[in-house]
């Protein structure tokens, strides 16, 4: 069974630069979804920070993600991942998701040798950071209130999943990330984080992330899909002047490069489009690994 599954598993990096870099996910398709332990079996078996398992429901698909350490109730990566995965299987169009906690949709296009997708989050919300937390956070990475980005503050944000968010003034601040993993993951799970997203302000458009995922068995994340959307939900809600759209630049202290593209809609709350190109390869047992365009 472990052969058949594995081996029915898809790679597909998704907020890929170009030819390199991107976020792993894994991607697996059936006619009806594995046993829970199954399904976390499977996603620790792969690897990747999500494997995403979908079946055909309704006029859709019912869809569950699951990292190595746990279930996750939503993922950004990996649902632009799946809808690339559907359009190759079934050709273009937008797919309609069932999420333990959401309905969301995702388009998925295969034409002239691109694969490319689009995602629509849950609806967003944010608010301030408890002071507590933040102070437990700043400890754990090591850096001093006076390096937090004044005009960005520190805040829970969410997108079909929650994520503290860290504004940092210097680019230098973000390189230098680091944190004891046991004890993130500690912190993460005691307050239902599933990433600790740190940002620096290149522009008011371009922003580099860094993504501790410790939560979900993963030291950093190289593209946080569900965390870009509440970020672009954030910034809303704080009247930033993002002019309707920004750029992620993420997982590049990582030799990962993503780049994120995040389209902000004007109504309060309403749901973020997250999109970008993605590069595809085969995920076997042996661990073989094989990309192409």
């Amino acid at each position: 069974m472990r052969g058949e599954v594995m081996t029915n598993v898809l790679r597909i990096a998704a907020f890929s630069a170009g030819n390199t870099g991107g976020n792993p996910a894994g991607v697996w398709l059936g006619p009806a979804l594995p046993a829970d332990l199954e399904m976390q079996a499977m996603a620790k078996a792969v690897g990747f920070s999500e494997t995403v398992f979908a079946t055909p429901f309704q006029s859709g698909q019912l869809v569950r993600y699951f990292s190595p350490e746990m279930e996750v109730p939503f993922c950004g990566h990996a649902t632009i991942a799946l809808g690339a995965a559907l359009a190759m299987r079934g050709g273009d169009g937008v797919f309609r998701l069932k999420l333990n906690d959401a309905e969301i949709t995702v388009e998925g296009r295969a034409s002239n040798g691109t694969l490319s997708a689009a995602l629509q989050s849950p609806p967003t919300r944010s608010q301030p950071a408890p002071p507590a937390l933040v102070a437990q956070v700043l400890a754990l990475f090591g850096y001093d209130p006076t390096e937090l980005e004044a005009t960005i503050p520190p805040a829970m944000m969410h997108a079909g999943a929650d994520h503290l968010l860290v504004a940092l003034k210097s680019r230098k601040a973000l390189r230098a990330m680091v944190y004891d993993f046991d004890a993130g993951r500690q912190l993460m799970r005691q307050h239902g984080l599933v990433t600790i997203c740190l940002v620096h302000t290149e522009s008011s458009q371009r922003f580099h992330a860094r993504n501790a995922f410790a939560a979900g068995g993963v030291l950093e994340d190289p593209a946080t899909g569900a965390a870009a959307a509440a970020f672009g939900g954030y910034l809303r809600d704080i009247d930033w002047p993002h002019r309707g759209s920004i750029e992620i630049i993420q997982g590049e202290d990582m030799g990962m490069i993503s780049r994120i593209q995040v389209q902000i809609p004007p109504a309060p709350g309403s749901s973020i489009r997250v999109l970008k190109v993605l590069k595809v390869g085969a995920y076997g047992l042996a661990g073989d690994d094989v990309e192409g365009e």
